[in-house]
């Protein structure tokens, strides 16, 4: 895996992500509650707080876990919550350690199907169904993994030019299309939470002012 990605909007920060699979999963890992150019950052840091230009998930195991929580959360911190990412992580790549003999490329190698590859990623430890799509998407879309049907197997997040994740982000402008469609999204989804409570309000029979 040596790609060009542009996700963290920092060269060597992307220029990690681009040739590390385990840089790129921890990044998706990070990407929640914080900035998605913060969270794919992250791994960068990681890795220069270790003393290393790359990421390796058997030494990132045997960090006593106090001092790893440490190495995240000194300043700029790695994520609004270090230490519980600091676990996740440790979580994570102790998973790949015992599965996949720490080799992340291992989860796509080889694989035969779509749905295959969505199941082993909704596996590790941290990844949901959403999480797991979106990186599915954006091995397809930029990182050339596309066993077959594997756009159907990222849901919407497969769909081309879709701009609703990661997987689409190739530069600033796409960055900020991504942006909009999560922000519309959010908005979205508190207006129908608004609506869903004043109904509540209202069926109860309790003035709604």
């Amino acid at each position: 895996m040596d790609v060009t990605l542009h996700l963290a909007q920092d060269p060597d920060a992307d220029a990690l992500l681009g040739r590390s699979p385990l840089a790129a999963l921890i990044g998706m890992l990070l990407d929640q509650q914080i900035p998605m150019e913060w969270a794919f950052k992250g791994p960068a840091t990681i890795a220069r707080r270790m003393g290393t230009q790359d990421l390796d998930a058997h030494e990132i195991v045997a960090f006593d876990p106090e001092t790893f929580a440490r190495l995240l959360s000194d300043k700029p911190a790695v994520h609004r919550y270090p230490g519980s990412m600091a676990k996740r992580i440790q979580q994570l790549c102790r998973y790949l350690v015992e599965h996949y003999d720490g080799d992340p490329e291992a989860i796509w190698r080889d694989v035969d199907s779509g749905p295959e590859l969505l199941r082993r990623l909704e596996d590790l430890p941290g990844f949901g169904k959403q999480k797991a799509q979106i990186f599915l998407a954006l091995l397809g879309k930029q990182l050339g993994v596309r066993p077959e049907g594997w756009r159907e197997a990222a849901g919407a997040y497969g769909e081309p030019d879709s701009y609703r994740s990661v997987a689409d982000i190739t530069g600033p402008e796409s960055l900020a299309r991504v942006r909009a469609f999560k922000q519309e999204t959010k908005a979205a989804a508190k207006a129908a939470k608004s609506a869903r409570s004043a109904g509540r309000t209202k069926s109860s029979g309790r003035p709604t002012s």
